[in-house]
């Protein structure tokens, strides 16, 4: 995994991010081991770890710019800022609950820049992003996630991103005709799916590549 995505490290079968702050960011493992701190980011807290366990198609670099949409409290963003620790990670939430424990998080971190707002509406946020992205990660549960996924794509012309798709939040109809109609909106672009079942039963995820 070190060599696969950028400060990141499988030890004895486990996750770790090299830390960017000092300490847990939200009570996870923390370790050192030759003069660094490591915090573990386990596959039942976060889809994408599980996603990266499963080698999901993660093609990132320590100084990209990725749009998280979907940012919650900030278990998963503090691990991204971590991987693009000479990067940017535009942290979007809409719920003010889990927003304002994102701001404790991005206090430490100097590479996250929370933004309160509705992912549907990529131009009230487009000045503080401030132009174009490397890469879009998603994991929202509205009915319109594919919409909204593509929209953000498109705005920061991204050239990939990352889907967690969550078929029951769109419809009750059975899983497989839901994904199939979902991504039937993302003709014209590459898209992967990854098995990331295990720990996340609901969600299904998919990397996008133009």
């Amino acid at each position: 995994m070190g060599s696969r995505v950028p400060n990141a490290f499988v030890r004895q079968g486990r996750l770790y991010t090299a830390n960017l702050a000092r300490g847990p960011a939200y009570g996870e493992r923390v370790v050192r081991a030759d003069g660094r701190e490591y915090r573990e980011w386990s596959p039942s807290r976060s889809k994408l770890a599980e996603y990266l366990g499963r080698s999901g198609p993660f093609p990132i670099a320590e100084d990209s710019s990725v749009l998280y949409l979907g940012a919650g409290s900030g278990t998963t963003v503090s691990h991204v800022s971590d991987i693009v620790a000479r990067g940017m990670v535009f942290a979007v939430e809409v719920a003010p609950i889990p927003f304002f424990r994102l701001l404790d998080v991005s206090a430490e971190r100097p590479n996250v820049v929370p933004v309160l707002a509705d992912a549907r509406r990529p131009e009230r946020y487009a000045p503080i992003v401030g132009g174009t992205v490397d890469a879009v990660y998603q994991d929202v549960s509205q009915r319109d996630q594919v919409d909204i996924f593509r929209r953000n794509l498109d705005a920061f012309g991204a050239r990939w991103g990352v889907l967690m798709l969550k078929a029951r939040s769109i419809s009750h109809r059975p899983a497989d005709e839901v994904v199939a109609a979902e991504l039937a909106k993302l003709d014209g672009l590459e898209v992967t799916p990854v098995n990331v079942t295990a720990s996340h039963p609901e969600h299904r995820a998919f990397h996008v590549a133009r």
